[in-house]
């Protein structure tokens, strides 16, 4: 393992406080164990009915990565880092075949008999009550992982960036999505190591966007 990669991991909260967007990145690569921490602390994230409607693709390549940059706008982020993580949301993913969700639920023992006969209905009947809906809550199960992603990477000596400024049509193409036209980008998310080191720049008080019970009663902390 490289001798730059942090062997004593962040807790939770202070990967949070310490975390900042960063936008210049060494060339450093990220060792194949730590990308498998990565990753298996990404899908970690929790989903509506577990169905992890998402498909999460690490761009590495340096030829996929230009790609992916021309598809950003030219952001030289995506081209610096090791690895850049697409995001992708599939709100048909509730509607494919349960068993193996199902099945793994039973193995675990999180869900018993009942439990896995009752989601063999609801889940399908969920995703279909939802509509044209089905897109917006695959994106929120997707932006979840993503914020698992970048917690474990800060927390592992890694900074990220999450990325909106990228054209959805042209990323879909570079990640060979582009004859799947229900398929969503939700976010992109460039990681490796920072080039510089950036300041936090502060938030608004709690009284500003943080209320108790109902918008207008400000919470003062």
């Amino acid at each position: 393992m490289s001798s730059i990669t942090q062997t004593q991991p962040l807790d939770v909260p202070s990967a949070i406080a310490q975390r900042r967007s960063i936008k210049t990145f060494k060339t450093d690569p990220i060792a194949p164990e730590l990308l498998k921490q990565l990753v298996e602390l990404t899908v970690a994230a929790p989903s509506s009915y577990n169905i992890q409607d998402w498909q999460i693709i690490f761009v590495q390549d340096e030829a996929q990565k230009a790609a992916l940059s021309a598809a950003s706008w030219n952001q030289q982020q995506i081209v610096q880092a090791p690895v850049t993580f697409v995001f992708a949301a599939d709100p048909n993913a509730g509607e494919q075949n349960l068993t193996p969700i199902l099945e793994r639920g039973l193995e675990t023992g999180a869900w018993n008999e009942g439990t896995v006969n009752y989601f063999k209905t609801a889940i399908p009947q969920f995703q279909a009550g939802l509509g044209e809906k089905r897109r917006e809550y695959a994106i929120k199960d997707a932006i979840i992982a993503a914020t698992h992603l970048v917690l474990a990477a800060e927390s592992l000596g890694l900074s990220t960036c999450f990325m909106n400024g990228w054209i959805e049509d042209q990323v879909k193409q570079v990640i060979g999505a582009g004859d799947n036209p229900d398929l969503a980008i939700a976010v992109v998310v460039p990681v490796g190591y920072a080039a510089e080191p950036r300041l936090n720049p502060g938030r608004l008080p709690f009284s500003s966007n943080v209320s108790v019970d109902r918008i207008g009663n400000p919470y003062a902390g």
